[in-house]
């Protein structure tokens, strides 16, 4: 790997792979140490609310599996997963007008890593990814890893705007660069909070298999829908050239680290010996604790729990953006975690964001879900973990930091926001 300074503090620097360069910083992950912070209202990370499960019922199974297979929980496990856990997988993916077999799954730790996987089957060095224009951040930086070119598609209220895609297609086509797949998220998108619409997602569909490309269909958020259910997934209109991605993160508990995937057989027997040759099998413990929790619990209940939630909290978003922030655009996402506001024009994300946390409130800058360095624009918000007032409360206080910041670049012109940023800047442990 080139070093352009010929410094680093590293002395293995030197002897690391080219794709190592590709292993940057999250933007998300560096914002953790900020939501740990009490008088910090968080509306950056997508931390799930899992203090709404019932824990008793949770404790109470997880002694039942050590009660009953414990020296099978603690064990080495099939590298495709438990079939009993893949049995309930079929289940939740049927209401989502997917039909699959249990063989046609993958367990995986987390839908990340079979996000990775399939990254590593298929990526060479300089290879097209097309995604959504912003994209998720996780993703960004498993493409990156692998040195792919990714390249954004617009989107607009209904999602990936058909013809957008087409034209990036020609546009890769014309200069030669192979295109390895298609990555969305249809369902309440991370990070805008937008949903797929169904004619586009047959149109998407279409152009996909006219062009010979794989779609990959990451939906961590289609069972968290607040009003309707969103169309049924991509997968459930074509099995051949799709694989689609699925978590237990944000329905159930992300310490679970559980996910699975459904591909085509060939991909799919590939993707087992990659698992197998990344970690040898899943964790059979994690996987036995949802299997005996979907066994015997009302989790479609729990769900419908979540839903509530988070439904609530997205009013508590929407409400205050319209009371302390009225004339700035957002969008107003029917399910998920997220919505996106869009600044007043000259204001940047990532350089307002120190001013922001010394006024003891945090968002995401729009620059994490762009591979080009997109999104100053841009922020994301999630209204999943903070309670309502919290939440209230956190608009307020960007609202103030947003107004503040029009007020220097009106006084100051273009340079006021950087050197406020510079000097309001946090101490080293929060960024």
């Amino acid at each position: 790997m080139s070093n352009p300074s010929g410094i680093s503090l590293d002395p293995w620097f030197d002897n690391y792979a080219e794709r190592a360069s590709g292993l940057t910083a999250s933007e998300v992950r560096a914002l953790f140490a900020v939501a740990n912070r009490p008088e910090v209202v968080s509306l950056a990370g997508g931390m799930p609310f899992v203090a709404a499960l019932p824990f008793d019922d949770v404790t109470k199974t997880v002694q039942r599996v050590l009660g009953t297979a414990g020296p099978q929980a603690l064990q080495y496990g099939s590298g495709q997963g438990l079939p009993e856990l893949r049995e309930h997988i079929m289940s939740i993916m049927a209401l989502e007008g997917i039909r699959a077999g249990v063989d046609d799954i993958v367990v995986t730790t987390g839908s990340q890593q079979g996000l990775d996987l399939i990254s590593k089957l298929f990526i060479n060095p300089g290879d097209a990814i097309l995604a959504e224009s912003p994209s998720y951040v996780g993703a960004m930086g498993v493409f990156r890893s692998y040195q792919a070119r990714v390249e954004h598609v617009a989107m607009d209220d209904e999602g990936m705007i058909p013809q957008s895609l087409r034209e990036h297609i020609a546009h890769l086509r014309a200069i030669k660069v192979p295109i390895k797949f298609l990555y969305l998220i249809p369902n309440f998108q991370n990070p805008a909070g937008v949903t797929l619409s169904a004619a586009r997602r047959l149109e998407i569909l279409d152009i996909a298999q006219a062009e010979g490309i794989l779609v990959v269909e990451d939906n961590p958020y289609g069972l968290l829908w607040f009003d309707r259910p969103p169309p049924h997934a991509i997968r459930s209109a074509d099995d051949a050239g799709v694989i689609y991605l699925g978590s237990f993160s944000k329905t159930f508990a992300p310490g679970l680290r559980v996910g699975w995937v459904v591909a085509p057989h060939g991909i799919r027997e590939k993707l087992v010996l990659a698992s197998e040759a990344a970690i040898l099998s899943p964790s059979s413990f994690s996987q036995m604790i949802l299997a005996e929790y979907f066994e015997s619990h009302d989790w479609k209940g729990q769900i419908d729990t979540f839903r509530g939630l988070y439904r609530e909290r997205r009013d508590a978003m929407v409400d205050a953006l319209a009371q302390y922030a009225p004339d700035i655009p957002h969008t107003t996402p029917t399910g998920g975690f997220y919505l996106w506001l869009t600044l007043p024009h000259g204001l940047d994300s990532k350089e307002m964001l120190p001013r922001a946390v010394k006024e003891l409130v945090a968002y995401t800058p729009g620059t994490a879900f762009y591979a080009n360095g997109d999104g100053r624009a841009n922020l994301r918000l999630a209204f999943c973990y903070p309670e309502p007032s919290f939440i209230e409360e956190g608009i307020k206080r960007l609202s103030r930091v947003i107004a503040e910041e029009l007020e220097l670049l009106e006084t100051f012109g273009p340079t006021a926001t950087s050197v406020s940023a510079s000097l309001d800047a946090p101490p080293p442990e929060v960024t």
